[in-house]
């Protein structure tokens, strides 16, 4: 771990102290739904509904919002694959730190690489693409994806410091690139089209496709852990 890493989570680790209210106060806002993804998913679907003279561009913006959270969070994946593997501090002795709540932890965690938090690289990029079209309660937001998504994750040992601001960087990157113009209008109409002539259809697709955002595709990712499982036992 770096000095900066290093810094960083010791002050998180002890800015509580031993403090049982805090710790678990802190797991919940980790592991809680409604704390990491739903209320910037509802603020897109408000977006999405508003009238007004541009809602065909903000249509389209909510769609290269939820394109770039996608790509945010397989790019996480893909980059976690394919760097050096790095082993999660609450699971790393060298680190020499008592994270809270480590013994509740468990080990699912231990198969897969630190870097980068792909939480943060999937809510920054909603929370950037908010931003692109509201911009105060876009700041909202990002403050939001700071305070209780890429913190408690750091607090709790399970990402250094560098994994959320790479996956941050990763998400805000991919809501910037996907959200411009020549970009956004290659393929965003097609979307807006289709929800419009094929409401039915399109409206299903889009909750089922919000759920596995929203639970940050956890079944996916379980299958996923098994299957590597299987494969290092072999």
């Amino acid at each position: 771990m770096n000095a900066f890493d290093t810094e960083i989570q010791t002050w998180l680790v002890h800015i509580a102290g031993s403090s049982f209210v805090f710790a678990h106060a802190v797991r919940a806002i980790a592991e809680f739904y409604f704390t990491k993804g739903l209320l910037p998913l509802a603020i897109l679907c408000a977006i999405w509904f508003k009238q007004g003279d541009d809602q065909q561009q903000r249509r389209e913006t909510v769609v290269a919002t939820l394109c770039a959270g996608l790509a945010a969070f397989l790019l996480g994946r893909l980059f976690a694959l394919t760097l050096p593997f790095r082993l999660r501090p609450i699971y790393d002795p060298a680190v020499h730190l008592s994270f809270p709540l480590s013994d509740q932890t468990g080990t699912g965690m231990r198969l897969w690489s630190s870097f980068p938090s792909d939480h943060a690289a999937l809510w920054m990029a909603i929370a950037v693409g908010i931003f692109l079209v509201w911009r105060w309660i876009g700041v909202l937001a990002i403050v939001q994806c700071v305070v209780f998504v890429c913190l408690p994750r750091v607090y709790l040992g399970l990402h250094y410091p560098s994994d959320v601001i790479g996956g941050a960087a990763i998400g805000a990157f991919c809501a910037w690139l996907l959200a411009r113009p020549p970009i956004r209008t290659r393929f965003a109409p097609l979307f807006v089209r289709f929800m419009e002539y094929r409401p039915a259809v399109g409206y299903t697709l889009a909750f089922l496709f919000f759920f596995e955002l929203a639970t940050m595709f956890d079944e996916p990712r379980y299958l996923a852990t098994l299957v590597i499982k299987q494969l290092h036992r072999g």
